[in-house]
């Protein structure tokens, strides 16, 4: 039986869920899926494109959505086995890039990472995990919300099927998720030598929802809170920044995430560039290993504005003047383990 606070629970859970749902009584989009042909590829869907937008901004290179979970204490390996065994066809999907579920931790000072799992006391739980998945382009994301993949992978195919995975959710989530979506900007990866396992679309893993899933990237992230009047000079500076990720052993892609204000659906609050980022920088790896070495490498550090010695004395002849913030608070450092890549 449920607790009048479950019964709460419950109630989010559906109104969240039929607001991103369509009804089971609408046509659906029709959305070719015989194309098996999905390997992730370096060209830009905006190769041929302007690379500013008319209002002086980058233009989108991608489309990237994320719905942030706040998973009860201990449960983590049983929503990870949920991911695992949910029907799905994805990486069948036109337009579809690249996804992976991400569980929030923490850098040991040894080298491991230990699960951050947050306290729901205040709120620190939320984005405990992370779904994250990149569409070629924003339409390509619309039309699979609005088809039947969509409803198949969230349990909507029918009404008891539907109320059936509300209800498993209750038991692992604290809350209902949220969604926050995002313009991929300079986005930059390199192809693949394998691309895991998928079996009708999706990931064919075991998962005893007893033990995490095995880590299959490691996923580093910088969370910017810059106000609208400075993106512009933000966007720019990181657009002439010098990048040589693609040198580095065990990069696997770098996109520069700006939230789409006007994103719209159920469970998307007014956005508040006080206290939501409004730009975050995604660097996927094969493994921390890597991203260690590429933090203490010299790729990192002239990415990060440290100069050669005739640089620095060019600099002292001008009397350069360091550039000034352009966020109204500090950047955010968070790190996840990634998997069902």
């Amino acid at each position: 039986s449920f607790q009048p606070k479950m019964i709460s629970q419950l109630h989010t859970f559906l109104v969240v869920f039929t607001f991103l749902l369509p009804s089971l009584t609408d046509g659906f989009t029709t959305i070719n899926t015989s194309n098996k042909n999905w390997k992730l590829q370096v060209k830009s869907s905006t190769d041929d494109a302007p690379l500013l937008t008319n209002q002086g901004l980058l233009k989108r290179d991608r489309y990237v959505a994320t719905n942030r979970f706040a998973v009860r204490s201990k449960k983590g390996p049983k929503f990870e086995k949920r991911w695992a065994t949910r029907k799905s066809r994805l990486a069948e999907l036109d337009g579809f890039k690249y996804f992976h579920l991400m569980r929030r931790v923490s850098l040991n000072d040894d080298g491991t990472s230990s699960y951050d799992e947050g306290d729901s006391k205040n709120g620190s739980n939320m984005g405990n995990y992370v779904s994250y998945t990149i569409w070629e382009k924003k339409s390509d994301f619309s039309a699979w919300r609005k088809g039947d993949a969509f409803k198949e992978a969230h349990g909507g195919t029918s009404i008891s099927a539907f109320v059936s995975t509300m209800i498993s959710s209750l038991r692992v989530l604290k809350g209902a998720p949220k969604p926050a979506f995002y313009d991929g900007l300079l986005h930059q990866s390199v192809v693949p030598e394998s691309i895991p396992e998928a079996v009708d679309g999706w990931r064919n893993v075991e998962a005893d929802g007893v033990n995490k899933l095995p880590e299959e990237c490691f996923v580093a992230c910088n969370q910017f809170f810059v106000t609208s009047s400075n993106a512009k000079d933000f966007e720019n500076r990181w657009a002439k920044r010098e990048s040589k990720l693609k040198e580095c052993n065990g990069f696997i892609a770098f996109t520069m995430l700006k939230r789409d204000y006007g994103a719209k659906g159920h469970g998307i609050v007014e956005f508040d560039e006080n206290t939501e980022p409004t730009y975050v920088s995604s660097t996927i790896w094969e493994n921390r290993e890597a991203f260690e070495k590429w933090r203490t490498g010299n790729a990192f550090k002239q990415a990060h504005g440290e100069k050669s010695p005739s640089d620095k004395l060019a600099d002292e002849k001008e009397k350069a003047r360091p550039p000034q913030p352009l966020w109204s608070r500090p950047p955010i450092p968070v790190f996840y383990e990634g998997v069902l890549v």
